[in-house]
């Protein structure tokens, strides 16, 4: 059936403007951005039928192409994910502290959730934990990325930072972290130590909730 012979409350541009996004399914939010569907089938079964192609939403934006979507459409898509970076981006820049895992989980995870490899990034704080710069620092493999302290302790010297936050992706969507993740943390704190710079977090991104070394108390 075509979507315009649903009740309005139904369509997924009215209901995005009546109760917001969370109310959208996946393929309904996929729907908005596709704009009409191909013969037999309407915009919604079409974003049904390319998420279970691809294997999920996330699988599907990390496809080059987007297979399945027209140029417009694709070009809608691509933007819609840069004007979110770029929204938390702002809202972590602005931020008075960077003291709560939450938001910064939530920057962290737009920033590398969608890497297909490891990535080890920092974010250098100055003594107010507001943000000064955020670095991609090693990218490695499907299983790991090697990190250096040196270069870490560089970099802080280099943003004159009195703080940081580590951070990483999981790319098996697993975020829990490694006996390996907690060793480099330790590493890290102890280099960092000597130029009285402090880590006061890292944080793994996988594909649930972002998960903080801080409130495991680990650091």
């Amino acid at each position: 059936m075509s979507i315009r012979h649903w009740p309005d409350a139904e369509r997924p541009r009215e209901k995005l403007l009546l109760r917001g996004g969370t109310a959208l399914s996946d393929a309904e939010l996929l729907a908005v951005f596709l704009g009409s569907g191909r013969r037999g089938q309407n915009a919604v079964d079409l974003g049904r039928a390319l998420l279970t192609e691809a294997g999920g939403l996330k699988p599907f934006l990390d496809l080059p192409r987007m297979r399945g979507v027209g140029k417009v459409a694709r070009c809608r898509l691509l933007a819609a994910l840069e004007l979110g970076r770029r929204y938390l981006d702002a809202e972590v820049k602005t931020a008075t502290s960077l003291a709560d895992p939450g938001s910064v989980g939530r920057y962290l995870k737009a920033r590398l959730g969608s890497y297909p490899y490891e990535v080890f990034a920092c974010l250098f704080l100055d003594n107010h934990y507001r943000l000064i710069a955020f670095e991609e620092l090693f990218h490695g493999s499907l299983i790991g990325a090697d990190v250096h302290p040196r270069e870490v302790v560089r970099r802080c010297i280099a943003h004159n930072a009195a703080a940081v936050i580590l951070a990483h992706n999981h790319p098996s969507g697993l975020a829990e972290p490694s006996r390996d993740d907690r060793t480099i943390t330790l590493r890290l704190r102890e280099a960092l130590s000597l130029i009285d710079a402090r880590v006061i977090d890292h944080i793994v991104i996988g594909d649930g909730e972002p998960i903080s070394l801080a409130q495991r108390g680990w650091i």
